[in-house]
């Protein structure tokens, strides 16, 4: 921030950031409408062209997310199944190992302990990068079997 005699002047990060603060207590009160969003940028002298631009990113940022959020939910279901059918044969494993005894039946509880723990860390922990190549795997999986779907409805007229 730098003064003169008659006027303030603010880096644009910083005056960004005091209207993004502006903006949210405006929003505590209440919700802004797509008019009122429209006025402030008016206000600001940032053209119509501008904030439809940015408007149709974030609404493509938010479609992203949502599209995260599914296949968040879809990984984590897949291991939550794989948990239970594991928990299932540990003890299925377990009671013939306490009713026969050996050794031998606990090995196939702890592979699978084995493979529950990979499922879980490729489930958990991916990087970034290999989260990222999956999710657009998935993404494309997702669009493919739409586009089947509207094809094949389209040809039985439904």
């Amino acid at each position: 921030m730098t003064t003169t005699p008659h006027e303030t002047y603010y880096r644009s990060e910083d005056a960004q950031q005091i209207l993004n603060l502006a903006i949210a207590r405006q929003a505590e009160a209440g919700e802004l409408t797509r008019t009122q969003l429209f006025e402030i940028a008016a206000e600001l002298n940032i053209a119509p062209a501008d904030i439809l631009a940015a408007e149709q990113e974030w609404l493509a940022h938010q479609g992203e997310q949502a599209e995260r959020q599914a296949f968040d939910r879809v990984r984590q279901g897949r291991f939550r199944s794989q948990a239970v059918k594991h928990l299932i044969f540990a003890g299925f494993f377990l009671a013939l190992y306490l009713l026969f005894g050996g050794q031998f039946w606990l090995f196939p509880v702890f592979v699978g302990g084995v493979s529950l723990a990979l499922s879980a860390w490729k489930t958990y922990f991916l990087s970034e990068d290999d989260y990222n190549q999956a999710f657009q795997q998935w993404r494309q999986r997702q669009r493919l079997k739409q586009t089947v779907t509207s094809f094949v409805n389209r040809c039985l007229g439904v």
